[in-house]
């Protein structure tokens, strides 16, 4: 069964245009416990949300799991994991965060609750709702 997320990534760091021209690349970088958690729970084939933080703030593509948890290459301690990305398509129409926050039915979305997460869960029901909403 699959389950969805949201991955965020600051556009001047690592844009969808970089992820999509990679095609799949290590989510590194992490350094958050809950959001690390979060990263060793997703599974091969697992969705995300592929969202722009700081700058944009919305939802601008589609990613899958392409490799399940390993070690961070980027730390050397051996604490962090990261997963490998796949890009899967661009949202014909970005879901701004203004927009989320404006949509009843999203309350309780994590992005939402827990804004500095910087991977966070997504029930179906809401990644049904934002993706009607992205025009998917």
């Amino acid at each position: 069964m699959t389950a969805y997320w949201l991955v965020k990534s600051e556009p001047d760091a690592f844009s969808w245009d970089q992820q999509v021209q990679a095609g799949v690349e290590p989510w590194t970088g992490v350094r958050n416990a809950q959001a690390a958690k979060n990263l060793r729970s997703m599974k091969l084939g697992d969705q995300a949300f592929f969202y722009h933080s700081n700058e944009g703030r919305e939802i601008v593509g589609i990613v899958e799991v392409a490799r399940e948890a390993y070690p961070d290459p980027t730390e050397e301690t051996g604490r962090w994991a990261c997963v490998d990305m796949r890009s899967v398509k661009p949202v014909p129409k970005p879901v701004t965060l203004a927009a989320m926050k404006a949509e009843p039915r999203l309350e309780g979305l994590a992005l939402i609750r827990q804004s500095r997460l910087s991977v966070v869960p997504v029930s179906a029901e809401h990644w049904d709702i934002i993706s009607a909403m992205a025009g998917l």
